[in-house]
């Protein structure tokens, strides 16, 4: 899914979650709260490139990246070319589980609630991403 799918996303999983939360923290913490949720739906993507250089054993992907970050975001398709997208589609999901699941479990250590959206983000991302590898959405 790109970029622009998951920042929609999670903006939306974000003002369901903020609104849910609304007796529990302040107007400044919800908005800070909401932008986080954005940026973590978008930005759990980061871990593609892991998942990138352990098939490519190099960095060329996340460097082309990096010179050109237009491209990153207008040109996904091309971003991790020459790795077949099957080859990666469970390993990525693997990481955003794995990255999801730790996040969850430090943010529990400093706030239940905190943890809940994080939790919630992750798996809006993870379960839209299915969709997409499914070929429903």
């Amino acid at each position: 899914m790109y970029s622009r799918e998951h920042l929609l996303i999670g903006a939306a999983v974000s003002a369901a979650g903020v609104a849910a939360l609304r007796g529990t923290f302040s107007v400044p913490v919800l908005a800070a709260l909401f932008a986080a949720g954005v940026l973590l739906s978008v930005f759990i993507d980061l871990d593609h490139f892991l998942v990138a250089r352990r098939h490519a054993g190099d960095w060329s992907h996340l460097r082309a990246c990096v010179r050109d970050p237009v491209f990153a975001f207008t040109e996904q398709d091309e971003v991790f070319a020459g790795i077949p997208e099957q080859q990666i589609q469970l390993e990525r999901l693997l990481s955003h589980a794995l990255v999801g699941g730790a996040l969850t479990a430090a943010l529990a250590l400093v706030s239940p609630p905190l943890a809940v959206f994080a939790a919630v983000v992750v798996y809006a991302h993870v379960v839209a991403d299915l969709l997409r590898d499914a070929g429903i959405a």
